[in-house]
């Protein structure tokens, strides 16, 4: 079954609701509970999505005329060339509910969540968003690492291609791709 948190601030579908399988939204609370005896936290971007919502995405993706968001989120890669790269698929972990988008940050004595710096924005497709890139600060790329070791120590593993990937290694649901819409 998928469970809702309270730890999505935002959603691309219609409710602003993070849903995942039972056992990686356990193990997200987790990885939480750990962040935060360092007065660290999550912010999750994105969790389960609809089938609906990737196919829209590739739609848009094969559209190379639209380029309406290339210097924002692919400034130095073709947009003909994100399926290649690897930054856009067919199928996506996130319809799952095994996956999810996140960073990590301070939690503030006010309540406030300041995003530790990680080099590139969260959905930046580029070469400097690969966990391992070198064309990041050691600050930077120490923060890759933590949350990436903090993931890792609760069950999920890193997409290399993007630091703020994260799929639970053990998914309840490895073939299935669901495309129920969040209300």
């Amino acid at each position: 079954s998928l469970v809702g948190s309270e730890m999505c601030i935002r959603d691309r579908d219609e409710a602003a609701k993070c849903l995942l399988a039972r056992p990686a939204a356990e193990a997200l609370a987790e990885v939480q509970r750990q962040l935060a005896a360092d007065g660290l936290g999550l912010l999750v971007y994105d969790c389960y999505r609809p089938q609906r919502a990737v196919d829209h995405f590739v739609r848009w993706a094969e559209d190379t005329t639209d380029v309406r968001t290339k210097a924002e989120h692919y400034p130095d890669v073709p947009k003909s060339r994100l399926f290649d790269e690897g930054y856009i698929a067919a199928r996506s972990g996130h319809c799952r509910a095994g996956t999810a988008d996140l960073t990590i940050g301070r939690v503030t004595p006010e309540g406030s969540f300041e995003p530790l710096d990680m080099g590139t924005p969260f959905d930046f497709f580029d070469p400097r968003s690969h966990t391992e890139s070198p064309d990041v600060t050691p600050a930077q790329h120490a923060n890759r690492l933590r949350l990436r070791d903090a993931m890792e120590a609760h069950g999920f593993h890193n997409y290399a291609d993007e630091w703020w990937h994260y799929t639970l290694d053990d998914e309840p649901y490895p073939d299935t791709y669901f495309d129920v819409v969040v209300r």
